[in-house]
């Protein structure tokens, strides 16, 4: 792992382990110790998302690495690169139960159903291939967590093997030239475009940015890419795939470009509308060409190389039958979303300069009629659940007001996050939303905004949880609190788990066991050796955000939730 740049794991020693634990500081890889597995999950989660670099686990045999499975799903769902090492069973090992210590049928069988792969080692001259395997997955393909067993005996097994074999440097894949002229060209001539941008798009921010101002498209993301496009930005609709007005929209463009997403009904919260226009998608996986929506253009490649060649033939193609974008502003509207029932083209309009370099980008007027097109879908949007949202509205601005630009804010599977900050919490390119989607785990804010902050201990991150979902992991307090570094934590209390009350009620049913008793949050944090407090409004909120984000260790603060 050492000669792969690993520097920090996340893990629990265990009896099974702790020829692993001798090394570490020997190779100065630096070690955070969680309460539970599935925190070091998560924490190597966050860990990897917002450094770029894989995250890593380690856990003991049996039931330590099968409590690090959920993580090792979500990881799987929403692409992070994280690498779970652990022992296994001697590599002579019977197959009829002897009843060794944490003895089970086949760990490698359990996790090939949640990592990209499995992989027990069966030498110690493999366990290097394995890893060099793993760490090529990471870097040449769409990025997914993998296991590596090494069986017990070999783990204190001592022999030569020569010099470390390490994975090659691989260079970004470069798409075909004939690919990106196809889609140039459908876009240079699109009348309605649209832009979809994923988690996958997120390396390629400032191009598909020039490239949607120069295209006069209004930009709309997944939960995983929320920020890539700054979400003040006037062509920005932000995390709103899931709106009706958005997807209606959508099915009315002529042209859509999808850039490392895979349109799933997790971020559509229903099935993916049907498209009346050119689907253009750009991936580093040829499977999403094909999968969900079937790609009328197909642009495989790293996104970022993708973007880059794509704005440079839509620039050409654009300079040469005028030499301006399609940004229009003043006199006559060009065009309207499909909510309001109107299907005209958008007119030619004024230049908008596109940038030397991809980092720099053009602003949008808000007079451009493609920024009013975006105003006026936001505007749909936010009418259709605005009695629903006012709840987290008030307390959503004052935290958007206290944190910086290049915040880390981590979320879980719980309504003030779906429902409030994703769509309400306006990100930028440089800072981070970390959400559990696809996959959609409970108990993910706490442990990975802890991975997050040892990976970035000068940027403020902040932890956004229900009642319900904190209660998974509430124990990853105890390390943040052993860490001693800041870290606020926001949980909006509405006793117990309100998106289950809410469906059974939806469904005629009597709401069966999703009220939780009363916790004093505040002061199990105050046991762990934290803070806590509780807000009554915005303004304590603020307060109480300001001063946890200079207090050492976690500081939970609880927002009582008034449901409709």
């Amino acid at each position: 792992m050492s000669a792969h740049a690993v520097t920090h794991v996340f893990g629990i020693p265990g009896t099974h382990n702790l020829e692993i634990y001798r090394h570490l500081a020997a190779y100065g890889i630096r070690h955070t110790l969680p309460r539970h597995e599935q925190g070091a999950g998560y924490a190597a989660d966050g860990y990897a998302r917002v450094t770029g670099r894989p995250g890593v686990v380690i856990t003991t045999t049996g039931p330590a690495l099968l409590n690090a499975a959920a993580a090792v799903g979500q990881a799987y769902s929403d692409s992070v690169p994280l690498l779970v090492v652990s022992p296994g069973m001697p590599l002579r090992h019977p197959r009829l139960a002897t009843g060794l210590l944490h003895e089970m049928r086949s760990q490698t069988e359990a996790m090939r159903g949640v990592a990209a792969f499995s992989h027990r080692v069966s030498s110690v001259a493999e366990i290097d291939a394995a890893v060099a395997r793993t760490f090529t997955l990471f870097t040449a393909r769409r990025p997914r967590p993998v296991h590596i067993e090494v069986p017990l005996d070999l783990l204190e097994t001592a022999e030569e093997t020569g010099p470390v074999r390490v994975a090659p440097a691989v260079a970004p894949a470069v798409p075909g030239a004939e690919a990106v002229r196809r889609a140039a060209d459908v876009l240079a001539s699109a009348r309605r475009p649209a832009l979809v941008l994923g988690g996958g798009a997120r390396a390629a921010s400032a191009s598909v940015l020039a490239l949607a101002e120069r295209l006069g498209a209004p930009v709309v993301t997944t939960a995983n890419g929320k920020g890539i496009v700054p979400e003040r930005h006037p062509l920005s609709l932000g995390v709103s795939l899931h709106s009706r007005s958005v997807q209606g929209w959508l099915a009315a463009c002529d042209v859509v470009l999808a850039v490392g997403t895979e349109l799933a009904e997790s971020d559509l919260w229903s099935p993916p509308p049907a498209l009346g226009g050119t689907l253009i998608r750009v991936d580093m996986d040829p499977d999403q060409m094909y999968a969900g929506a079937a790609a009328d253009v197909e642009v495989v490649g790293d996104a970022q190389a993708c973007l880059r060649a794509l704005l440079s033939e839509v620039t050409a193609l654009l300079s040469a039958s005028g030499g301006h974008a399609r940004v229009p502003v003043g006199g006559e509207p060009a065009y309207s979303p499909a909510f309001e029932g109107d299907t005209r083209r958008p007119a030619d309009g004024v230049p908008v300069p596109v940038p030397d370099a991809p980092e720099r980008v053009a602003a949008v007027p808000d007079d451009t009629e493609p920024a009013r097109a975006a105003r006026l879908l936001r505007a749909a949007r936010d009418a259709e659940t605005s009695a629903r949202d006012a709840r987290w509205l008030p307390y959503l601005r004052a935290v958007r007001a206290v944190l910086a630009d290049d915040a880390v804010v981590t979320s879980d599977s719980a309504q003030c996050c779906y429902y409030g900050a994703l769509p309400h919490l306006p990100l930028g390119p440089e800072g981070r939303y970390l959400h559990p989607t696809g996959f959609g785990t409970l108990g993910y804010a706490l442990p990975a905004a802890i991975g997050a902050k040892v990976a970035c201990p000068d940027r403020q991150v902040v932890a956004l949880s229900g009642d319900g979902g904190l209660q998974f992991t509430a124990q990853e307090l105890a390390t943040a609190a052993q860490l001693g570094l800041p870290l606020p934590v926001l949980v909006f209390d509405n006793g117990g788990y309100g998106e289950i009350r809410d469906e059974m009620a939806a469904r005629g049913d009597t709401p069966t066991a999703v009220d939780l008793a009363p916790v004093d949050l505040p002061a199990l944090a105050r046991s762990y050796g934290g803070q806590g407090t509780r807000v009554r409004d915005p303004q304590e909120l603020t307060t109480a955000l300001t001063e946890a984000l200079r207090t050492p260790g976690p500081t939970l603060i609880t927002i009582p939730e008034e449901t409709p």
